[in-house]
């Protein structure tokens, strides 16, 4: 398999990055993480960001982060993520009631195309992370198509959530080569749930993309795991990765449960890699 670096989304470690903002990088370097990216700042200015990524020795290639951050000073937020090395600024999350089919569609891709020619122009891309509502169908073509089918290539990547579209009953190692040459960064997660393609069994996000209470295993079922304890194929997923092209993966659990800590769980995933799949 062709080498591909690792690298570790924040949110799953948001807790730890809040009470250490400094302590938690140094232990995902301590893991064998080589890239983070980024779901908050902490109040740290791009350039102390930037000095902190270089003295651990980690580095940022994407960050999840809102378009409305630019809203204001569009140059000064794309400034501030340049100062730290960032490629890729992946929208997280959009309301499912503004895309396809609804009244608000052409507001977000006027929105989603004016700030991916702007990233374009500052050496960057707007990237997109799916959830499994994007896997709904309008007119029978699912949501997900109708984003990147309206907005050019050399604009857009997909940073496809393997849970996420697994979870929606679809085949993340056939959507992933449905995006060969394209998807440059995949995120790696784990999961178990008693029905695939059960509606929104999880709630982890409101409709205002903010964090929800987890639900416990007697309401759905449905948890997600360090990688390679729950029923993604990551043989498969890798495979196609290494097929299509993709530059870094990246491992993120949402949660974490029963007491385990968080930079446990990423630590965990982070030699499965290592030992099942040599990255």
């Amino acid at each position: 398999m062709r080498k591909m670096a690792v690298g570790v989304q924040l949110f799953g470690l948001r807790n730890s990055m809040e009470k250490d903002f400094e302590g938690t990088l140094r232990a995902v370097k301590a893991a064998g993480y080589e890239y983070v990216e980024f779901a908050g700042y902490f109040g740290r200015t791009g350039e102390e960001i930037a000095a902190l990524l270089k003295e651990i020795g980690l580095k940022c290639v994407s960050v999840h982060q809102g378009l409305q951050f630019f809203d204001e000073d569009p140059q000064k937020g794309i400034d501030f993520l340049k100062a730290f090395g960032v490629k890729y600024v992946v929208v997280p999350w959009h309301d499912v009631n503004a895309l396809a089919g609804t009244d608000k569609w052409e507001d977000t891709l006027a929105t989603f195309t004016k700030y991916a020619k702007l990233f374009a122009e500052n050496g960057m891309c707007l990237g997109y992370h799916n959830h499994d509502f994007e896997f709904k169908k309008f007119k029978n073509k699912y949501l997900h198509d109708y984003i990147f089918e309206s907005i050019a290539p050399e604009l857009i990547v997909p940073e496809l959530d393997t849970c996420w579209v697994h979870y929606a009953g679809l085949d993340p190692a056939a959507k992933i080569r449905e995006f060969a040459g394209r998807v440059n960064i995949v995120h790696l997660k784990d999961f178990n749930c008693k029905q695939l393609a059960g509606g929104p069994a999880y709630d982890l996000i409101d409709e205002n993309g903010n964090p929800m209470k987890v639900p416990t295993r007697e309401d759905n079922a449905f948890r997600l795991y360090p990688l390679g304890q729950g029923r993604q194929n990551f043989a498969e997923i890798l495979k196609a990765c290494d097929e299509s092209g993709t530059e870094i993966v990246i491992v993120e659990q949402d949660h974490v449960y029963d007491g385990m800590t968080e930079i446990e769980a990423a630590t965990i995933s982070r030699n499965y890699l290592k030992d099942n799949f040599g990255l």
